[in-house]
């Protein structure tokens, strides 16, 4: 099949809205099989139905879905050649305020899922002579907030862990690359609502768009055309290696 992808299969969670449904749509373009994942089954199906891919349900946090999951794909397609974890949530608050089950449940959702994910796919790759694996991180792994203390400590994981995996595979020879994204602050449907819900919307976006030294937020698809860079095989000297894609953030 014709694309910078034809012909692989890729399994991407938290695909139902955002930065994964964008890059869905990036991924189905260039010419990939796609499965979409999200604990949200009435977005991720309309979503698959609107894109033209197939859904699974799945909370990512659950080691058992993750096994029925990848077994599904290797039933189906009898391969798997991406996965891109990009399922996660923003939990928000101070060291002072945040409680030890929010932080908890951010590093369950943000890192463990990660790790599961990887871990229940990685045999099924190499079986079929390797792949790529994109874990999303974020640039909140670098420029830190006093604020976000459960959220920029979990993405800063994600890059560590990441690195650790792709050492792995590589000792292993098993094909598998393993690769991490950092996005800035991206303009999502999710982004728009937090905008929508301050006393003033306008005043906030600017905030927001001056924060990178590029003077604007990105938008989805600056992350879908990386996403899709990093699941091609022009990529194949790439691994554990931290993409960053935040408009000057993390530098500044």
């Amino acid at each position: 099949m014709a694309g910078r992808v034809g012909g692989k299969v890729l399994l991407l969670t938290g695909g139902a809205m955002g930065l994964g449904k964008a890059a869905a749509k990036a991924l189905l373009a260039e010419g990939a099989t796609v499965i979409i994942t999200d604990i949200d089954e009435a977005a991720g199906r309309a979503t698959a139905a609107e894109l033209g891919c197939s859904y699974l349900p799945q909370d990512v946090t659950d080691w058992g879905r993750w096994q029925e999951v990848i077994a599904e794909v290797e039933a189906t397609h009898g391969r798997l050649d991406v996965l891109v974890n990009n399922a996660a949530i923003t939990v928000f608050g101070s060291i002072a305020d945040i409680s030890p089950e929010d932080f908890k449940r951010c590093y369950t959702v943000d890192v463990d899922s990660i790790f599961m994910g990887c871990k229940a796919a990685i045999p099924l790759m190499a079986k079929g002579g390797g792949g790529s694996i994109v874990n999303f991180s974020s640039a909140a792994g670098n420029k830190v907030s006093p604020d976000l203390a459960a959220y920029n400590s979990a993405k800063a994981a994600v890059v560590t862990l990441t690195k650790s995996i792709a050492l792995y595979c590589a000792r292993e020879q098993n094909g598998v690359r393993v690769n991490s994204v950092q996005p800035g602050t991206i303009l999502t449907p999710n982004v728009e609502s937090v905008i929508q819900g301050t006393p003033d919307p306008e005043a906030t976006r600017a905030a927001f768009s001056v924060a990178q030294p590029i003077g604007r937020m990105g938008e989805v698809e600056d992350i879908a055309h990386l996403v899709v860079y990093l699941a091609s095989d022009e990529s194949k000297f790439a691994t554990g290696a931290p993409f960053i894609v935040d408009g000057g953030l993390s530098i500044a």
